[in-house]
This record gives C-alpha cells, structure tokens and sequence, in this order.
C-alpha cells in the first residue's frame, strides 16, 4: 500500500525561480518545435521543483485556453520506480485536446517519441475533496471505468529521463484513447483484469490489474490524496488513466494497436504513415 503521508507537495521554491522558468521554457520550446530537448535536471534537482514546473506549464496552458480534463497516474510499476530511483508513482495533466477517439488515426508527428501502454480510465461523478480519502469515497465518486490506451510521448531527447524530468513534462504525457462501453466498477475485478496488447494483430504487451500497485484502485486513492495536500483535488467529471497494466511499446508510422482488458471490452488507435500518397 502507498504511503501518501509522504506525497509530494507544493514546492516552497519561488514561482519566479529563474530554474524554474528556464525548465519551463525549454519544456514549452520543445513542444512548439516539435524537436525534443536535453533534460531539465540540470536546472531543477528534486521532485517538488519538478511539480512547480509541472505546475507553471498548467498555468501557461489553461491561460491558452486548453481544457482541464483529468489526471494521468506514472510510475506504478515496481520496475519501473526501480529503474528511476523512486518509490512513489506520479501524475501529469490530462486536457481535453489530448483525447482521441476510439478508433481514431493519430497524425504522423503528433506525439514526440511515442510509446504505448494500456491502462484502466475512471471516470468521475463526485468530487474527491477529503484530506485522505477511502476506498468507499472512490467507489461512490467512480461512474464506470473504461479500457484506455495511454500514448506517451516525451519532449525530453530519447527519454533520457529522471524523476524530475518526467514530473516537469506532465509525466511524459501525450495522447490517450479511450473505449466507449462504460462499466460499473461492481461489474468488474479490476485486481484480476487480464490484459493484451496487440500490435497489427500480434501480440506485444500482456498484464493485468494487479500490475498497476496492487490494484488500480490502489494508485486513484494515491493520487485522489496527493491532488487535495497539492490545491488541485478531483472533480466531478475527471478521467483518471490509473497506470500501465503492463510493459510500454514503442510505436511507428502505420501502427494499429489494440487493446483488450477482461470485463472491459477493448480500444483501439491507429497511427499516420509518415508520408500521404500522392
């Protein structure tokens, strides 16, 4: 079970800091260029700077006029917290723009260094205001859950990544797709949830519920926790991507994948060739 007694606050750095908005403006450089940038851990070298970062880049957007439209949750497999050096997940800003439909074909381009993974989507009825919350507040505030693909992309040069990279890039966000057949969480173990991802029909990613903290359950109180210590709680209406079921993908140009979670149904996106026949 996660300690959220030690979830990542506000930083009490200077919103004016010149690291943070040095990390800010390569991070925003490199997403209008469409050219990935080097990593932001040279200016910034703990995980609340990150979120400060993390958290100016909402700002920028919202003031763009981009649309909150919910929270994706990283870093919920062990192997991967390992590999970073971390033992918590973390989370980025989803906005209304990044959702794609189900069955939809992703432009050649769109997302930055993309990568693959198949997730359990919660979809909210009731805010999540309480201080900690328990697993009947997630239950009464969840409508349905639905099979997702998250696509991942990374403004940061060939995921060279730490910790605080990944936080200051919104979790390494990009797209996300999700299915359309909503389901009660009474009618689904999402512990046991098998999943497949396939790739042109062969099989390249399996997992299951238990892959993503135990439960995804487990990683939405996390993060239901964390968003009320940070002053942006859950809202009635938010989609939470809970994290990976299982390992993430690589994608190409010309890529369908397709996603099937048990008692969920499935998903799936394709991708643009790079080049449009004349």
């Amino acid at each position: 079970m996660i300690d959220t007694s030690t979830a990542p606050t506000h930083s009490n750095l200077p919103r004016t800091a010149p690291a943070v908005d040095a990390a800010a403006a390569r991070l925003l450089e490199a997403h209008a260029s469409g050219t990935p940038c080097a990593p932001v851990r040279d200016l910034i070298d703990d995980i609340d700077t990150a979120y400060t970062v993390q958290d100016r880049l909402t700002e920028h957007w919202l003031t763009q006029g981009r649309r909150l439209t919910g929270r994706k949750i990283g870093l919920t497999s062990p192997a991967v917290q390992r590999q970073l050096g971390v033992d918590t997940p973390d989370f980025g800003m989803l906005y209304a723009d990044m959702a794609v439909p189900d069955g939809a074909e992703i432009p050649a381009g769109a997302v930055q260094e993309a990568r693959a993974e198949a997730e359990v989507a919660l979809v909210l009825d009731a805010d999540l205001t309480h201080e900690r919350h328990t697993i009947a507040d997630l239950l009464r505030a969840t409508a349905f859950a639905l099979p997702a693909v998250e696509v991942c992309g990374s403004r940061i040069r060939d995921w060279d990544i730490t910790i605080t990279d990944t936080v200051a890039d919104n979790a390494s966000s990009g797209l996300y797709v999700l299915g359309t057949r909503p389901v009660p969480l009474r009618d689904v173990d999402l512990r046991l949830a098998g999943m497949v991802l396939q790739r042109q029909g062969e099989q390249v990613s399996t997992g299951a519920g238990s892959a993503c903290l135990g439960h995804p359950l487990t990683a939405a109180l996390w993060l239901a926790d964390t968003l009320v210590r940070m002053g942006r709680p859950l809202r009635a209406g938010d989609t939470v991507l809970t994290g990976a079921l299982g390992p993430m993908v690589p994608v190409a140009p010309g890529d369908v994948l397709q996603a099937r979670i048990d008692g969920l149904g499935d998903v799936r996106v394709a991708f643009a060739s790079d080049t449009e026949e004349a």
